[in-house]
């Protein structure tokens, strides 16, 4: 058992979900697929419609191979339901709506039943159990609160662990280094790329991160590589783990990783059923190979979501810290992130990984497609640490713009941009700007 499940008296702090044994999880998720099947087509049109379309019935569902059989769910499916096609219940059941930004399209829109919110502040409870916040902690959770998932979800899984929560949200960055110094939180809920912009807000007033309070940091909402988690470590003194999830599976608290492995997130697959697939056939792959993450829920109410295609490239690996579940590589890339420059694939978070390897430069970045005459073309925009005479700038740049080709097999241009001169997360933070247009 890993240290992360037991108190310093040894007592056992997993709930009985995860103490479930492989062969009774087995079963348990057959039996709620089930129940999610049916529920599924009997409620929802659109599930009703893409069943009888492959020829599958609720009933045909016989044993968890049977998975395979069921019809994807895409992002476009809910979109065209938008707003409320989607629900199972009745609207009056409905207690809470999220929904996407919407920036690339309609917002896909969620619902919650009352029991569906107990679920997610369980799992939550889960993750931050596995990173090693225990009851009575103060969480200082600076997600973003609203239609996002985010701050809402961390918020009820902090309350449900027994913790303190400061319910601080994004934004305002100034106060967040002096509510962390006023308050003493014991621990962290936020973007990656914004605890990077609150540790630069420390150092910019004159303080050193690493003397706070805070012992661990619970990132996710965004792709981000074990170089940045390193990064954080060494800047805050404290153990950064991943957390995962999607509003359209649940929100935060699908998975998460235990402080005492950081070796990808464990899927809580009591609730969550998940499968890896080639992006481009849709065939299932078998655990261990690297594909696109599929998700079934197995306990949502008012929306179950029957193999919804996420869109994040990983793999389905053995349970460690808790071996009856499976855990994913830390996800790095999805493929609507993929960047297609001249024919070879590249993702934000290769950059990120090369240019925290080189001395000089930090990661603060964008990336900037442009037109090279009839030729797509891709500006990496890097800070630099301050001070730094011309010729080292320009020094780490070519450093940096080998690396690329050597790695990935693409030419990209680089300028070196003076520190401070980026924009700074305030939550996610976007990378990736086409300017090929203009």
């Amino acid at each position: 058992m890993s240290n992360a499940s037991v108190d310093v008296a040894g007592h056992d702090l997993r709930d009985p979900g995860e103490r479930l044994p492989l062969d009774e999880l087995r079963a348990l998720q057959l039996e709620r697929l089930q129940q999610t099947v049916a529920h599924a087509y009997a409620n929802v049109p659109t599930y009703t419609r893409k069943l009888d379309e492959a020829g599958v019935h609720p009933d045909d569902i016989r044993s968890l191979d049977d998975l395979a059989r069921l019809p994807f769910t895409t992002k476009e499916d809910l979109r065209q339901s938008y707003p409320f096609g989607m629900f199972a219940v009745p609207r009056e059941q409905v207690v809470r709506i999220h929904a996407s930004s919407g920036t690339t399209g309609r917002p896909t829109v969620v619902g919650y039943t009352q029991a569906d919110l107990d679920n997610w502040a369980e799992v939550v409870a889960r993750s931050l159990r596995a990173a090693g916040v225990r009851p009575g902690m103060r969480v200082h959770n600076a997600y973003g609160y609203g239609l996002f998932t985010g701050g809402l979800g961390a918020h009820s899984g902090i309350e449900r662990l027994g913790a303190t929560v400061v319910p601080v949200s994004g934004g305002q960055t100034a106060r967040q280094v002096q509510l962390i110094r006023d308050f003493e939180p014991d621990a962290i809920m936020c973007t990656p790329s914004y605890l990077l912009t609150i540790a630069d807000a420390f150092e910019d007033a004159g303080l050193d991160p690493r003397e706070t309070s805070l012992k661990v940091a619970i990132c996710g909402a965004e792709p981000w590589t074990n170089e940045m988690r390193h990064e954080l470590e060494q800047r805050l003194a404290i153990d950064a783990v991943d957390i995962y999830g999607l509003s359209e599976v649940m929100g935060p608290g699908v998975g998460s990783e235990y402080a005492s492995t950081k070796d990808g997130p464990t899927i809580w697959e009591d609730h969550f059923l998940p499968e890896i697939i080639d992006g481009e056939t849709g065939e299932v792959l078998p655990d261990g190979e690297m594909g696109e993450l599929v998700f079934t829920s197995l306990t949502k109410t008012a929306f179950p979501v029957l193999r919804y295609r996420t869109r994040d490239l990983t793999r389905l690996l053995p349970g460690t810290a808790q071996p009856t579940m499976r855990r994913i590589e830390k996800i790095t890339g999805r493929n609507d992130d993929m960047i297609i420059l001249r024919g070879v694939n590249l993702f934000p978070t290769q950059i990120e990984e090369i240019a925290l390897e080189i001395e000089h430069l930090t990661p603060h970045f964008v990336l900037e497609l442009v037109k090279r005459g009839k030729m797509d073309g891709l500006v990496v925009k890097i800070e630099c640490q301050p001070g730094l005479k011309p010729v080292v700038m320009t020094a780490a740049g070519e450093v940096l713009k080998a690396r690329v080709k050597e790695r990935i097999g693409t030419t990209v241009d680089v300028e070196i941009v003076p520190s401070g001169s980026l924009p700074r997360s305030e939550g996610k933070y976007k990378r990736v700007y086409d300017l090929r247009d203009r």
